[in-house]
């Protein structure tokens, strides 16, 4: 087990996971660092059934032990979502920033206290084999009314966290790494990674 490749596209993922990740001392490969097309339709009902989808394709297509995640934002005055459909929320054309609009068009009318929300995160590595293991992370947080900060992803500019007063495209990245989603997710993921070893 020396490689681990990242099922995923989305450039912002693939440099959050570089950094997750390094103290695993795996080599961590990308679909198209292998000549890889992977393009998953993720039919799942959550994000464990989706991270699996993902996974398993790029173990299939690899034959090397593939880690994939699949996260959402998930809003309590929208009854939970965008969630599993955070990426497509405002329509698959959508940007990140036409993504975030699109949330804040439809909280227009709630009150920033009312606002509460949290980011979920569902790793999921496939082995060859068919083995599949989880680890799950999750922060909470609020929603504000304009994006800040230049960093990050998604909806990272208008998820504020109060206990640092600042939204996650805010934060260092060093201080992101341990307290978000995905972070936590994958401190899980290394962990059991290295017990394996």
């Amino acid at each position: 087990m020396s490689k681990l490749l990242l099922a995923t596209n989305n450039k912002g993922k693939v440099l959050e996971f570089q950094s997750l990740l390094e103290e695993t001392g795996l080599e961590l490969v990308t679909p198209a660092a292998l000549g890889l097309k992977l393009d998953v339709d993720e039919t799942g009902s959550t994000y464990e059934e989706n991270a699996r989808l993902k996974a398993l394709a790029g173990v299939r297509a690899s034959g090397i032990l593939t880690l994939a995640d699949d996260s959402g934002l998930e809003v309590d005055a929208l009854g939970g979502e965008p969630g599993i459909r955070s990426s497509r929320y405002a329509g698959n054309r959508a940007d990140d920033h036409g993504r975030v609009q699109f949330l804040l068009s439809k909280l227009s009318s709630v009150p920033e206290a009312r606002r509460t929300a949290c980011f979920r995160c569902v790793i999921a590595l496939a082995w060859p084999g068919g083995r599949v293991d989880y680890c799950e992370g999750r922060c909470d947080g609020l929603i504000i009314s304009q994006p800040r900060g230049e960093a990050g992803f998604g909806y990272d500019p208008i998820f504020y966290f109060p206990e640092f007063h600042q939204t996650m495209a805010e934060l260092p990245p060093e201080v992101k790494n341990r307290v978000s989603h995905r972070g936590l997710a994958a401190r899980k993921a290394c962990e059991l990674l290295q017990s394996l070893k």
